[in-house]
């Protein structure tokens, strides 16, 4: 069976200033932040990965830039989060597993081939950089087994930072369905993952890719960081 990847791009990313889904943003190597998802995607998983975006915001751009990819359309992209967006696609989604990432990171290639192992065993996962814990990053705690117990920005004691990147096994699917489902509209799709690991006991591993690079674009400082790796 091919991969299932979900690429969430329905946001305005205004943050960053530009007139273009921030996932179209160009690098320095002169391939945009969403064209560098789909190499990476292509490299660990070859081109029968099944690839859908989940767009909103000028949409038409994305959709021409990738007509290869299959879409999601969240028409509340301008009132709701990546829970929602999250959602949508898990619904639109096929039986079995979904790795799926935020439409804004520029990432080492060898960051899908180690999550490519996971989900060969479609063992759920939260890829994490353990070198760093921002305040206004998403952090996380782990229980006793090593496994996620804690996942938001507001985490006390992180042990690091999650990156975007993420799946959800075929067995875990339909809980983490659920909880996003039930979450507040504003919610990061990191909270129903956090009521999903309380309330339906899944388990979430997390994987660390401290010495990969991973940068997720909010702000122009954070472009030019990515570009001393692209």
């Amino acid at each position: 069976m091919s991969t299932q990847v979900v690429i969430l791009a329905a946001g305005m990313g205004s943050r960053l200033g530009r007139s273009l889904p921030k996932p179209l943003t160009e690098l320095a190597d002169g391939r945009t932040i969403m064209q560098q998802q789909f190499d990476n995607i292509r490299f660990a998983f070859g081109s029968a990965a099944q690839v859908t975006v989940v767009v909103g915001y000028k949409l038409s751009h994305i959709i021409e830039a990738f007509p290869q990819a299959s879409f999601v359309y969240n028409e509340l992209y301008d009132q709701t989060n990546t829970s929602k967006s999250l959602m949508r696609a898990l619904r639109a989604s096929a039986p079995g597993g979904v790795l799926w990432m935020n439409g804004d990171v520029v990432f080492d290639p060898e960051a899908l081939e180690r999550a490519a192992k996971m989900v060969a065993r479609d063992q759920s996962f939260i890829s994490v950089n353990t070198e760093k814990v921002s305040d206004e990053e998403v952090k996380y705690t782990t229980d006793a087994e090593g496994y996620i117990s804690e996942l938001s920005k507001t985490v006390v004691g992180g042990l690091g930072e999650a990156v975007g990147i993420n799946y959800v096994s075929r067995n875990d699917k339909a809980a983490l369905l659920r909880q996003l489902g039930r979450v507040a509209d504003q919610d990061y799709f990191e909270r129903g993952i956090e009521l999903a690991i309380a309330q339906d006991k899944l388990r979430f591993e997390p994987i660390d890719i401290s010495d990969l690079y991973a940068v997720e674009i909010d702000f122009a400082e954070d472009l030019e960081r990515a570009n001393l790796y692209v």
